[in-house]
């Protein structure tokens, strides 16, 4: 019981959208704007670098929060038993962050694609993988110009990087949850790879500088 009560109150925090509150100060929702998104990428060409650096705080923060203080809450003696295993514990609130944020029950389940919510878990689960999960997302970005295509190269590394440096490596809980975590992004990028094999995805051109520099 308390791991379902652990996974709905983490699913909730998940819930709360940065794009959607950020959108709300500036009088737009965000889903009927750009690409429909209620992510960061959509609310940097919607509304801007300033306000996408928010949303990207509060979508990372509520994931590291939903790990770190969520499996410790004291729920009463019949709900917290202080039994169950703490990295499956983890594992459970991390989860719940991400449906919260790609489903959010707040916006008629209606949300992101959950990559900086998964950043946020990472960050409190395994800060090791962002040394170089971040570098490779800027190099992806930086040669395709696509946001969707580096977030879904860094999820599908996760778990090869897992196998070496995670302890008990893949065996693990969060070994589990690290190719999970890799299908669920290239699950929820899917209209993002249907655009791209139909060449009309959306690029960020000016960070092509290889590119630029080409041409």
């Amino acid at each position: 019981m308390e791991l379902i009560v652990k996974l709905i109150i983490s699913y909730l925090l998940g819930s709360f959208s940065g794009s959607m509150l950020m959108g709300k100060l500036k009088g737009i929702d965000i889903r009927e704007s750009g690409s429909g998104n209620a992510g960061g990428t959509n609310a940097f060409r919607t509304m801007g670098a300033i306000i996408a650096l928010c949303v990207l705080f509060i979508d990372v923060l509520k994931g590291f929060i939903a790990v770190i203080f969520v499996p410790f809450l004291q729920l009463g003696g019949t709900l917290t038993t202080n039994t169950i295993n703490i990295e499956l514990l983890y594992i459970i609130c991390g989860i719940g962050a991400v449906l919260g944020h790609v489903y959010p029950i707040y916006y008629g389940f209606k949300g992101g694609k959950g990559a900086g919510t998964m950043a946020g878990v990472l960050l409190a689960l395994f800060p090791t993988y962002l040394i170089i999960g971040i570098p490779i997302w800027l190099a992806v970005l930086v040669l395709s110009g696509y946001v969707g295509l580096s977030t879904m190269i860094v999820g599908i590394i996760l778990p090869i990087f897992t196998f070496f440096f995670y302890s008990n490596g893949i065996y693990s809980p969060f070994g589990g949850f690290s190719v999970t975590i890799a299908l669920f992004i290239i699950f929820t990028h899917r209209s993002n790879i249907n655009r791209m094999l139909m060449g009309n995805e959306n690029r960020f051109e000016k960070i092509m500088i290889f590119h630029r520099k080409f041409h």
